[in-house]
């Protein structure tokens, strides 16, 4: 049985790819920084599969705290298959208006977690010669989006991370791509009001947002030993907007 890393996966995409993941009998690891009610939830959820799953508490732009992640993993699982780095954090705001502390702080998530999730992954993984890493997008990390500059830039700094490591990894048979999700409906967009929502459902070529589960599903494929062969992709989802 393959274990399964996906960080912030209390909610939204994590969380639809765990329950996906978990219905095909991965050991799944959820990984929450404030969510715990709902990682517990799901972490249960899961257990009632007959399927080994936990949840554990991480801020994955701390690396100190990543370390401790990854060191209960290796007592109790031997190391980490399969990394999925979904956390991360957006703001809506003007770029002046955009404090430094905030533009850092989105980059220290969104960047810098993914650098100390994959810094900690990697030697199992290369003592294997076999590891999958996958990479949360977005469809502005290709795109950019005005009033998330900051968000899109990180999400275009994951993109180059995911070609070039992929490249850099091949040899040792560790495959590394992203996906680039378009607008989903996750807590992210609860921000907006009904109206908004449509609004952005016009701009969307299938008039809809995408359902987290549809994500998951692409991705537990990108995962799998079924695609052994795709490294440095960035897949994107996204209803047919943008393209």
């Amino acid at each position: 049985m393959k274990t399964v890393l996906i960080t912030g996966s209390s909610r939204g995409i994590g969380r639809a790819i765990a329950k996906k993941l978990g219905e095909l009998n991965y050991r799944i690891i959820i990984n929450y920084n404030n969510s715990e009610s709902s990682a517990i939830e799901l972490q249960n959820e899961i257990r009632s599969l007959n399927v080994d799953a936990l949840a554990i508490k991480a801020d994955i732009s701390q690396l100190s705290e990543v370390e401790s992640l990854f060191n209960t993993i290796e007592e109790k699982f031997g190391g980490v298959d399969i990394l999925i780095n979904n956390a991360g954090i957006s703001k809506t705001s003007l770029f002046q208006d955009l404090s430094p502390l905030e533009f850092q702080e989105i980059f220290n998530i969104n960047v810098f977690g993914m650098y100390n999730t994959i810094h900690c992954a990697l030697p199992y993984m290369l003592k294997k010669h076999d590891g999958v890493i996958l990479n949360i997008s977005s469809i502005w990390g290709s795109n950019g989006a005005s009033c998330e500059v900051a968000y899109s830039a990180t999400k275009g700094a994951v993109e180059s991370l995911t070609k070039s490591l992929a490249v850099e990894l091949a040899p040792s048979n560790i495959r590394v791509n992203a996906i680039a999700p378009g607008v989903v409906n996750t807590d992210m967009m609860k921000c907006y009001s009904n109206e908004d929502l449509q609004l952005i459902c016009n701009d969307i070529p299938m008039l809809r947002l995408a359902d987290p589960r549809e994500i998951a599903e692409l991705a537990a494929y990108i995962v799998s030993e079924k695609n052994s062969y795709m490294t440095g992709q960035i897949i994107g989802i996204n209803g047919g907007m943008c393209v």
